[in-house]
């Protein structure tokens, strides 16, 4: 009997794909280019699931028009609002996602993001490399301590959680928010707030671990960025459509807020060009999961995955269907 055929849409990490190559019949992207929705189509002719990620748009109009041998899209991602999961069910096309693997390498890149926006360490790099930086200055690129600071989290899931752990060896305090309050094991003495307008309020530094929902996508904008404290930085290793990005380099421009670290952005790669001109805005490509041994977590999941589905198991991290 031959082994399942899978497409992998992207160029995965080689152990991922040796794997792949061992278990299944899998076609590779060896380029690592994009596939436009054509593409994709073409490709998926006769396989029988697609290793997907977040780079690949599959909406409705794209899952109606899969070849029928298509049982299953496993995502290469934990977010899964790139993949129309409702278009997903109607066709009977099973849905997986890679939780809890990402959560200690995006949690190291919120901290980064949390002290380069508070120290000023992209414009200090940059005077480095310019050639700008001539003599230590009593008051030379000042910028702010977050130790003891109030930290806001929006969203106190698995990643949120770890954040806050390392966020408590800076002895800061930790407010959040969820829709629904923890048990007290999970928020290890966390201040809940009920509302994100109070967290707002409280936070110093706000950084955003939610998903991105109807109701929180622009929930960082003008509004709420006028609750925020006087120099408070935001962080935002979710995604991109949380904050309004209008909103927010406004208040940078303004110095309403400190600083701002990034690391997701609307439409990316395609940043709104006016973070680019603020020397207080700490961007970052999406690293956030980009560890060689969480990529390969990904994969190895995504693959778990596929391999319950085609031995007739549910698959661990099922989402739709």
């Amino acid at each position: 009997m031959s082994p399942p055929r899978i497409l992998l849409t992207r160029k995965l990490p080689p152990d991922v794909e040796a794997r792949a190559i061992r278990d299944y019949e899998a076609e590779l992207n060896s380029d690592d280019h994009l596939y436009t929705h054509e593409e994709l189509l073409a490709h998926a002719t006769n396989k029988e699931a697609l290793l997907a990620t977040v780079t690949d748009r599959i909406d409705a109009k794209l899952i109606a028009a899969l070849p029928q041998s298509i049982r299953i899209v496993a995502t290469f991602s934990v977010g899964y609002d790139h993949i129309d999961v409702a278009a997903a069910a109607a066709r009977d096309i099973v849905v997986t996602n890679t939780p809890d693997v990402l959560t200690d390498a995006t949690a190291e890149i919120a901290m980064l993001l949390m002290l380069g926006a508070a120290r000023g360490a992209a414009s200090g790099a940059a005077a480095i490399r310019e050639g700008r930086w001539k003599n230590w200055a009593p008051t030379g690129m000042l910028g702010r301590e977050i130790s003891g600071k109030r930290l806001g989290i929006l969203g106190l899931g698995r990643i949120g959680q770890a954040v806050a752990r390392r966020a408590r060896a800076f002895n800061m305090t930790i407010h959040y928010h969820n829709r629904n309050r923890l048990d007290p094991d999970a928020e290890q003495g966390a201040v809940f707030h009920a509302d994100a307008a109070s967290l707002f309020r409280a936070s110093d530094i706000l950084s955003v671990h939610c998903a991105s929902t109807p109701e929180t996508r622009r929930i960082v904008n003008a509004e709420t960025l006028a609750l925020l404290p006087p120099d408070a930085v935001v962080v935002n290793t979710a995604r991109g459509d949380i904050v309004d990005d209008d909103a927010l380099i406004a208040a940078l421009a303004s110095d309403r807020i400190a600083a701002a670290g990034l690391d997701v952005f609307n439409n990316e790669p395609n940043l709104h060009p006016g973070y680019l001109g603020l020397p207080n805005a700490f961007l970052l490509p999406h690293l956030g999961s980009a560890t060689l041994e969480t990529r390969n977590a990904m994969g190895f999941r995504a693959l778990d995955n596929l391999d319950d589905f085609f031995a007739g198991r549910p698959p661990r991290d099922q989402v739709c269907t």
